[in-house]
């Protein structure tokens, strides 16, 4: 299948994928913490949510403003930080309303979120996916032309089995994996500084290893960045060790 190009407003260097076959493991708090993290370094990044039925990229950014058109193409809202993001909750009017649309509908709106949307000059666009290998996925990797994905997890043993079909689907769709997030790692105690692994050992470093990833990184369980998301300030976290996995990917 040919890939899709992007219109005359936009000129976008690099396409990654945050992907997961399960829900749940925080794959758009990733897509928004990757984001964040690029735009502090310098570069110029958009996220493309894709999660249709359950667009949550707007709400951790604290955007609210409709997006808008300039006649030909659609314009994406910006965050407080600068950061490009277009999804299907910039066009509902309610937000809050369900998306109520069988697949071929799903993915004709990624499609159009990419190629008739302006992202201007952009190095990363982050596709935040929804769940699963199926038509979305189908959809992205097919027609967009993506770079690379990175992969969400956790520690549990039924995340990782799940996990794996999603890292099977990037091989046999020829797109590299370039880095592996464990989220919900582990817990830090606020008081006596002492590491719990809430949900068991950490299984990051050999499933990077039988994957053939170089870079990986293991995320907390943090109330704080529970708060922020929930306060539209997902910009404000700061992790400096994410900070340097965001730059592995340039």
């Amino acid at each position: 299948m040919e890939k899709l190009k992007t219109n005359d407003q936009s000129s976008i260097r690099k396409v990654i994928a945050v992907l997961s076959g399960k829900g749940g493991v925080g794959k758009s708090l990733v897509s928004c913490l990757l984001a964040s993290s690029l735009k502090k370094q310098g570069y110029r990044v958009g996220i493309l949510d894709a999660d249709i039925t359950g667009p949550s990229i707007p709400k951790a950014f604290g955007i609210t403003d409709h997006a808008t058109s300039d006649g030909v193409n659609m314009i994406p809202q910006k965050s407080k930080g600068g950061i490009q993001v277009m999804s299907v909750n910039l066009i509902l009017d309610n937000p809050a309303s369900p998306v109520l649309w069988r697949a071929p509908i799903i993915s004709k709106a990624i499609r159009q979120f990419y190629e008739n949307v302006s992202w201007g000059d952009l190095d990363f666009l982050l596709v935040d996916m929804p769940p699963g290998t199926g038509d979305v996925a189908l959809t992205v990797f097919q027609s967009l032309p993506v770079d690379g994905l990175v992969l969400v997890t956790t520690p549990q043993d039924l995340v990782e089995l799940i996990v794996e079909k999603s890292a099977n689907m990037a091989a046999q769709m020829n797109i590299p994996i370039l880095g592996l997030v464990e989220n919900m790692s582990y817990f830090t105690c606020p008081h006596c500084g002492e590491k719990t692994e809430i949900y068991g050992p950490s299984k990051v470093q050999d499933m990077a290893r039988r994957y053939g990833i170089d870079k990986y990184l293991q995320l907390p369980i943090n109330p704080d960045f529970a708060k922020k998301v929930d306060q539209g300030l997902v910009e404000y976290i700061d992790l400096s060790d994410l900070d340097l996995f965001a730059l592995s990917l340039d």
